[in-house]
């Protein structure tokens, strides 16, 4: 390799030289030419997204008040229609008022992410973002969340139709097969029970299969009077239907009563006993406490009416035999005697004569 060549290659006029004021005024002049090429662009880009976003505030808002007003209402109906018979049928205001909050709280939110979902999206396609990858790495990502959290998203599902179909509710004694008891709070996930010994009992509601509400509708007491075969059939009517008239005028069972005591006639005939079956039509959850009324009351009818009542297993009667006065004595014995062979057997042998 020449010198010639070295010193052309460390020619300073090759080094980078500072930008000079002219370079300065051409990028700012390309500058404002690309931005009076593409302001209008650029304009209509962020009017398009101020208009999406102003649009989805104000459906949000709308949609909300409207859910709201709805709540309301429904919540006015259940006032006023409350004290009166029809109201004796209906789930009472705190019930009403605790259901119709969950189901506003769910459609209040699924109005609010449908909304803002779809406000999100059309923004990023108004940048010309390709959507796709975006939508199939949403869709993975939710069927991996799914599978992760089947079991939150079965309680979530099954909390939402049990309101929504109003299964039961606060105050309502409810069987769910896992748990019984008095319910006092209803989740979307979780139903709170309070058994009867005062335990809280937390049952999800994935997993509830079936449920016996015991508060809805109407309840039926039911009594068994067992009496002897012998008695008066007719006798026994007429006192049960008067102690049912006479427990239909006084509080507070004339409320608990929907209905007349009525004797539904001989449920078994036996030997030594036949049952009577009484039934009455009560308010929900107050039959125990009517059937209990109503043997207290029936027992004391009977007894001034001189009916007996029997059943359960009879008292087995002692025989006296009578006393022998040598029972507690001991026999006799053979050794008493001596002229008894056994004596004789007994008594020393007498030794040899020399």
């Amino acid at each position: 390799m020449s010198l010639s060549v070295l010193l052309s290659a460390a020619d300073p006029g090759d080094a980078p030289t500072a930008p000079t004021l002219q370079d300065a005024q051409e990028s700012a002049t390309n500058a404002a030419s690309w931005v009076e090429e593409n302001w209008s662009t650029w304009l209509a880009i962020g009017l398009r997204v101020l208009l999406i976003v102003v649009i989805a505030a104000v459906l949000r808002v709308a949609i909300r008040r409207a859910i709201t007003k709805l709540i309301d209402r429904m919540n006015r109906t259940a006032s006023a229609v409350d004290g009166t018979a029809l109201g004796g049928l209906l789930v009472n205001v705190e019930r009403r008022r605790q259901r119709s909050q969950a189901i506003g709280s769910v459609l209040r939110s699924v109005a609010s992410f449908l909304i803002m979902g779809t406000a999100a999206l059309m923004v990023l396609a108004t940048f010309e973002i390709n959507l796709a990858p975006l939508l199939a790495s949403a869709g993975v990502a939710g069927v991996a969340i799914g599978f992760g959290a089947r079991n939150l998203v079965t309680d979530f599902l099954s909390g939402v139709f049990m309101i929504l179909e109003d299964q039961y509710g606060v105050g309502d004694t409810v069987d769910a097969g896992v748990a019984s008891g008095e319910v006092i709070e209803v989740g979307l996930r979780v139903t709170k029970l309070r058994g009867d010994n005062g335990e809280i009992w937390y049952v999800r509601n994935g997993e509830v299969k079936r449920i016996g509400n015991l508060s809805q509708g109407w309840a039926t007491a039911g009594v068994d009077v067992t009496v002897r075969p012998i008695e008066d059939l007719e006798k026994v009517r007429r006192t049960v239907l008067a102690v049912g008239e006479e427990m239909s005028k006084d509080e507070p069972w004339n409320e608990r009563l929907w209905g007349p005591i009525e004797v539904l006639g001989l449920d078994s005939v036996l030997l030594d006993s036949m049952v009577v079956r009484v039934s009455a039509k009560t308010m929900p959850g107050k039959a125990l406490s009517v059937e209990r009324e109503l043997r207290w009351r029936i027992k004391r009818a009977f007894d001034a009416a001189d009916i007996p009542i029997v059943g359960g297993i009879p008292l087995q009667q002692e025989v006296e035999q009578e006393t022998d006065p040598t029972a507690g004595m001991a026999p006799p014995s053979a050794y008493s005697s001596t002229s008894s062979p056994q004596s004789e057997r007994a008594a020393p042998i007498a030794p040899p004569m020399k």
